[in-house]
């Protein structure tokens, strides 16, 4: 549930934050460098020529760009051209930007959201591939996101060729929401043969680019587009990758970000799945089906709440059936008493009984003395 930034209202810092972002060659790197020497954006707008030069990786070129743009009217116009046609912006720290994003150590200053972002997408699980892939990389793909979708976990991959647009699609079929980071804006979608892919995805969850709106394919967008993939994710699942394939790339933002990293195997003589078993050999989870992943994603930072009476603590919870559920989240974090969960549960006893002890072995719930039970991180 994002939140737009209303045109008549914004105010000058979030108009510099804006304008910073839309300066050519003002990257997110740089512009933490700005920010670190003067704080916030309207303070960066405000500087003298000579305080930018001083700023390291500010040049003459960069300073006179920031500058040039202090009255801030391109910014005006960006934002107007968004909100204009339903695209929402998200400023690092504002209502809505991502909490998992905004921990990691690059967070883009500003997001571009078409669609909406929901607070289930916390759970939200990466997979990222070749784009010149064989038809067992996009069937593993397809069948993969929709196993994940149909459980609740939210798939993220990058409208890529290949294994990304069978990702996409695989949660979509499955009924399921899907969130596609862009390494170009959102008026030059790349590449133009997923339009219609990007407009049902735009209806089952959002496109996402931190580039202005304008801005096309530029070879350098891409492998920093895959650092957002990662910081968005619990985990990265790669599928075919060569040893050359840019999904290596959103493999070692999420080794370093501490998110899990999963490897598909494929023949062992594929030179498409390479990387995969490099990354295998080197120490990724071996992934053979979607278990494998609920097993490894340790507890979520915030807990989720997926309905009105269901709040997720751990992935693995989504795994569960139904009246495994029903019956977990009537335990609380706190020592809940065997009779009033039989009391509350609208199950034979028997039945509850049976399912708390499934759920004490997949170490979901703990028994306590005195005939209490908690709910545990897994």
């Amino acid at each position: 549930m994002s939140e737009t930034l209303e045109f008549d209202s914004v105010d000058e810092e979030k108009l510099a934050a804006l304008q910073l972002n839309l300066i050519p060659g003002l990257g997110p790197r740089l512009q933490a460098n700005l920010l670190a020497r003067f704080e916030t954006p309207a303070e960066v707008m405000s500087a003298k020529g000579t305080e930018l030069l001083a700023v390291d990786g500010i040049g003459a070129k960069l300073s006179a760009a920031i500058t040039l743009h202090k009255n801030l009217e391109q910014a005006r116009r960006e934002l107007k051209r968004a909100t204009d046609k339903g695209v929402t912006l998200l400023l690092k720290g504002s209502s809505g930007y991502p909490d998992s994003l905004a921990e990691t150590s690059d967070p883009p200053a500003v997001l571009y959201v078409k669609g909406t972002l929901e607070p289930s997408d916390a759970i939200g699980v990466a997979i990222v591939g070749s784009r010149q892939c064989t038809h067992y990389g996009v069937t593993q793909a397809a069948k993969i996101a929709g196993a994940l979708a149909r459980a609740g976990v939210t798939v993220i991959s990058g409208l890529a060729r290949g294994i990304d647009a069978a990702a996409h699609q695989g949660a979509l079929d499955a009924g399921g929401r899907t969130l596609a980071i862009c390494a170009t804006g959102l008026f030059k979608l790349y590449p133009p043969e997923h339009k219609d892919l990007a407009h049902a995805i735009i209806n089952q969850g959002a496109l996402i680019s931190e580039s202005p709106l304008d801005r096309g394919p530029q070879k350098g967008l891409f492998p920093q587009r895959n650092r957002i993939i990662a910081g968005m994710s619990l985990g990265v699942i790669i599928i075919e990758a060569g040893r050359k394939s840019g999904a290596l790339h959103t493999a070692r933002h999420a080794m370093e970000q501490g998110r899990d990293v999963f490897a598909v195997p494929g023949r062992i003589d594929s030179l498409c799945s390479l990387g995969c078993h490099d990354l295998i050999r080197d120490g990724a989870i071996l992934m053979r089906d979607v278990e494998d992943v609920f097993e490894a994603l340790g507890p979520l930072i915030t807990p989720v709440r997926t309905s009105e009476s269901e709040v997720v603590l751990v992935p693995k919870e989504l795994n569960l059936s139904d009246h495994e559920r029903s019956i977990l989240n009537l335990i609380d974090t706190a020592p809940t008493a065997i009779d009033a969960l039989l009391a509350s549960a609208d199950m034979e006893h028997s039945r509850v009984l049976s399912t708390l002890t499934v759920l004490e072995m997949k170490r979901l719930v703990r028994r306590l003395p005195g005939s209490f039970v908690e709910r545990t991180h897994g």
